[in-house]
């Protein structure tokens, strides 16, 4: 891998934007759609991005091929699964605390990685990061300001969420060798068809009047949060590899609380500060022992 250029490092801060800036479209969203067409809608315009790349680049989109049911069994767990319950949580909980509760993902794929993998077994420095980091998800429970009795279960499942994204990075394992723009427009395409009937059986969207901004809000994260910054994501893992793209963990939650107070004035309490703060220490000390190994 080259050394990392300015352009590099402004497309990593680029793809962190976006990815953060998904949270609070996400709530926006909320207000005119429910979780199970948002999720659809994401993975039907994110798709377009994907496929297109992979029509112009000749890549063979094996969707359908005798892999076809890992296909749709990441697409179920790493995409319909989490973007239904982050929808269904940022409906009542803050979207800048759901930026902070995805962002444990590096330190919940560390704690599965020491069970599932033979080489990435816990040591020193990623247990201090992974007590670090939960504390402070901890901490943020205990936020009796945002965080109550009406929208614990809500949190909860967004944590949920991100664990789906989690099992669904081992769970692409099986199928590591495949082309990444192959395996993302693959699971994106059984997404899709998983999602069709649920949204038309559950929430039958075409019967919706939905306001200007969630509509923009809804395509904005297929085309450009779920599409775009993979495609993203793909040429900064091509050029500087996994640990430089790596560092975007930490920028997420940052960014997510920025947005979501510039856009949408959402309250940043002490707590949720702290809690910001422990998290992405957490990250670092789990990067760095990543890092480390690696040298």
């Amino acid at each position: 891998m080259r050394q990392p250029k300015l352009l590099d490092y402004l497309l990593l801060t680029l793809l962190a934007l976006i990815w953060a800036s998904a949270f609070f479209n996400i709530k926006i969203a909320t207000y005119s759609f429910g979780p199970v067409t948002i999720a659809f809608l994401r993975v039907f315009f994110g798709a377009i991005p994907v496929l297109l790349l992979c029509y112009f680049k000749n890549i063979k989109i094996e969707a359908f091929s005798k892999d076809w049911h890992w296909f749709a069994l990441i697409g179920f767990v790493n995409l319909v699964a989490p973007f239904f319950l982050i929808a269904y949580g940022v409906k009542s909980v803050q979207s800048n605390l759901a930026a902070i509760l995805m962002s444990t993902t590096p330190l919940s794929s560390t704690v599965l990685a020491h069970f599932y993998t033979k080489n990435e077994k816990f040591n020193f420095i990623k247990t201090i990061g992974i007590l670090i980091g939960f504390s402070g998800i901890v901490f943020l429970f205990s936020d009796n300001l945002l965080i109550n009795e009406n929208n614990f279960v809500s949190a909860l499942l967004i944590l949920l969420g991100s664990t789906c994204y989690v099992i669904g990075g081992v769970l692409t394992l099986k199928i590591s060798k495949k082309k990444n723009e192959n395996v993302t427009g693959s699971i994106l395409i059984w997404a899709t068809i998983i999602l069709i009937p649920l949204v038309s059986f559950i929430e039958q969207p075409w019967e919706l009047t939905p306001r200007l901004d969630s509509t923009i809000s809804v395509i904005y994260l297929g085309l450009v949060s779920t599409g775009i910054a993979w495609l993203l994501r793909f040429r900064i893992l091509v050029n500087n590899g996994l640990i430089f793209q790596s560092q975007v963990s930490y920028l997420i939650p940052i960014f997510g609380t920025i947005l979501s107070f510039i856009f949408l004035k959402e309250l940043i309490t002490f707590k949720v500060l702290i809690s910001l703060i422990a998290v992405c220490v957490g990250i670092y000390f789990v990067r760095k022992a990543d890092f480390k190994k690696i040298i």
